[in-house]
């Protein structure tokens, strides 16, 4: 069972390498947003409490967050791993999710963080932006890419150093095709 994070910058291709694992190998792409709706259409104690902040329009508490997490890891569709997408996304976050793995006698496996810069960023973003059908993502222009960046590198760049310092940061380099970053990470896990 491998149980990983996908880190990088918005447009680096963590939702992309995710899919591919999911198809491949049976590792469950866990979305914390997917998972927060799927906890309050469930109508679980940690979904109610979801629902109540969310409509508040509050940002979800780490320490609730982290709960829903533990909820989904436990379903018996894990059985082959998982790849958290979207969380950790700062420090403190990271060792919430550390301490909880910790509680359950669990840790992380690997920590891939997708490496690219930020010129190649803008053009993933061009890209992916023409290439949608029905229309962009909002957040899919240079303005909304350039925020997210400043948000990405004040809270979620940290977490390089922190899983680096932990010894299961493993960094590969986002900048080459889309089947090498995913043979590269298939060789850093031993797939």
């Amino acid at each position: 069972m491998k149980k990983l994070i996908f880190l990088g910058p918005p447009g680096a291709g963590k939702g992309t390498q995710a899919q591919r694992f999911q198809e491949r190998y049976g590792l469950v792409q866990l979305s914390t947003g997917d998972m927060l709706r799927a906890a309050i259409n469930a109508g679980s104690d940690l979904g109610n409490k979801v629902k109540d902040i969310m409509a508040r329009g509050d940002l979800v508490p780490d320490d609730v967050v982290v709960g829903i997490i533990a909820e989904r890891i436990a379903q018996p569709d894990i059985k082959a791993g998982y790849i958290l997408d979207g969380f950790p996304r700062n420090v403190a976050q990271a060792e919430a999710l550390d301490e909880m793995l910790c509680s359950r006698n669990d840790r992380l496996d690997a920590v891939i963080e997708l490496r690219v810069d930020k010129g190649a960023l803008l053009g993933r973003i061009e890209t992916r932006a023409a290439a949608t059908v029905g229309g962009a993502r909002e957040d899919d222009n240079a303005e909304a890419l350039s925020k997210r960046l400043e948000v990405y590198n004040a809270q979620t760049a940290p977490l390089v150093e922190y899983y680096g310092h932990r010894g299961v940061l493993k960094t590969v380099d986002g900048m080459q095709d889309i089947d090498q970053v995913t043979h590269q990470i298939e060789t850093l896990l031993e797939l």
